[in-house]
């Protein structure tokens, strides 16, 4: 396994819509394990495959305390179902920053596993919140995009500043 080189906002390759995937089995599985690895590593609780520049359907997510518990979903589609609750999220792609965003409390989920192989199911409160940031990366959104103008101009600013400090 190896580790992968995370986007930072403003990183125009973090706008790209990702493709279905189309190629299942053990090449899709290494690479869903990579992603695991990095969303470890940063640490993070989820990890699309477009923060690492790799423009495909493909997320990764574990919210378990102990780490224990991966989801690897390809091609994941989402039925948001429930009320809109507010709460503070943080991104992999925007270190350090964490602002108050509404999503919906549960989700139905339907998805392939790297192998190809169907599931489905329905996820609640942090899983649910975790999937749907995950799925906006997939579709070249991110969670800043929920705040308004000055905020993310602020936010940009500030990154690119520890960007330029950091280089």
């Amino acid at each position: 396994m190896s580790l992968l080189n995370i986007l930072h906002y403003p990183d125009p390759r973090l706008r790209t819509k990702a493709k279905p995937v189309t190629q299942f089995g053990p090449e899709l599985k290494q690479f869903g394990d990579d992603l695991l690895e990095t969303m470890y590593a940063a640490p993070g609780i989820g990890l699309a495959a477009t923060q690492v520049n790799v423009h495909q359907r493909i997320i990764a997510v574990d919210v378990s305390e102990n780490r224990d518990e991966p989801y690897l979903l390809v091609n994941p589609e989402l039925t948001l179902t429930g009320e809109q609750l507010e709460s503070e999220e943080g991104c992999l792609s925007v270190p350090g920053i964490y602002e108050p965003v509404k999503r919906f409390e549960q989700i139905e989920v339907t998805a392939q596993d790297p192998m190809g192989n169907p599931m489905s199911f329905t996820a609640n409160g942090l899983l649910a919140v975790c999937i749907q940031h995950e799925c906006d990366h997939l579709d070249g959104k991110l969670f800043v995009d929920y705040l308004s103008s000055l905020k993310r101009t602020r936010i940009r600013k500030k990154l690119l500043k520890q960007q330029k400090a950091s280089a």
